[in-house]
């Protein structure tokens, strides 16, 4: 009986947490179809409760909407890929080989994860600015735009950096979990170090791999702070600056419409968290048991 109520008494107390969060997301669907709201309530002009309408939604005919909507796709996937791929390569090093300043190594990783990433802009807008007087790489690869100030994938190069010390310690961390008996009998057979990554040690950690995808996908995809501060012009901006632009201080501001493209933003992100949640607990599960 005490067991049953402890749990109940659980229950209720996360869901009087959750509730406010609850609300809010609720009040932005009914807001996304209504004129204005009163409370939770859809009203029309007279105050009137109605006013439905499907007119919040007209921002999706504009071209600008799926240029900002492709911008933010590829500064996710860049993001996922480039943090995967360094992560995996310093993650295994870090696990498997003993070189000098490894501790080091790994005690600045988590410090530079722990340090507030709002203190380096400036120097990154030097770095980036400097980088965009470089040919070709600055300012002229397509799609991406270029390494430099004002393009993707400066921005990308930037969100990676910034991702790099959570990302080497998870990895880290499931590669400690793995057994070294099959690594060993690999390398007595003569097996590389590349192939024994590719072939043997990376299909054991899938579940931390999609984990530290799904999570870095999500990172990049709702990014604000970095592509506001270091892209300027409309072709490349992403939809959390695209919603930043609709506020405005001049001017009465919509909430509908504004309503209505943040859930075009949160919809992915959500959907995409409802299918792949299992992976991202593994980060709780399997990335944190390794040791230094």
């Amino acid at each position: 009986m005490g067991a049953k109520f402890f749990k109940f008494l659980t229950v209720v107390l996360l869901f009087i947490i959750s509730l406010p969060i609850i609300l809010g997301f609720l009040w932005i669907f009914i807001s996304t179809f209504s004129i204005r709201t009163f409370g939770l309530l859809p009203v029309d002009s007279t105050g009137h409760i109605g006013g439905l309408t499907l007119s919040n939604w007209k921002f999706l005919f504009d071209k600008t909407v799926w240029i900002v909507t492709f911008n933010t796709l590829i500064l996710a996937i860049g993001l996922t890929a480039g943090v995967i791929f360094v992560s995996a390569l310093a993650g295994y090093a870090l696990s498997r080989m003993n070189f000098p300043g490894r501790k080091s190594i790994l005690s600045l990783s988590l410090m530079l994860h722990a340090f507030p990433s709002v203190t380096l802009l400036i120097a990154i807008y030097f770095v980036l600015r400097w980088i965009s007087k470089i040919p070709i790489i600055g300012n002229g690869i397509p799609i991406i735009g270029g390494f430099g100030y004002d393009t993707l994938g400066g921005v990308i190069l930037v969100s990676i950096a910034l991702q790099l010390p959570l990302g080497v310690w998870l990895m880290k961390g499931f590669f400690d979990n793995v057994s070294w008996d099959m690594e060993m009998a690999a390398l007595i057979d003569g097996c590389s170090r590349f192939r024994i990554l590719w072939q043997i040690i990376l299909p054991q950690i899938k579940p931390g791999i999609a984990a530290l995808a799904i999570f870095s996908f999500i990172q990049g995809w709702s990014s604000f702070l970095i592509p506001y501060s270091f892209m300027t012009s409309s072709s490349t901006a992403t939809v959390a600056t695209y919603l930043n632009s609709l506020l405005s201080e001049s001017a009465p501001v919509n909430y509908g419409t504004l309503a209505a493209v943040g859930l075009f933003q949160l919809l992915p992100v959500l959907i995409f968290f409802i299918f792949t949640q299992k992976y991202m607990l593994s980060i709780f599960s399997g990335g944190v048991k390794g040791s230094s």
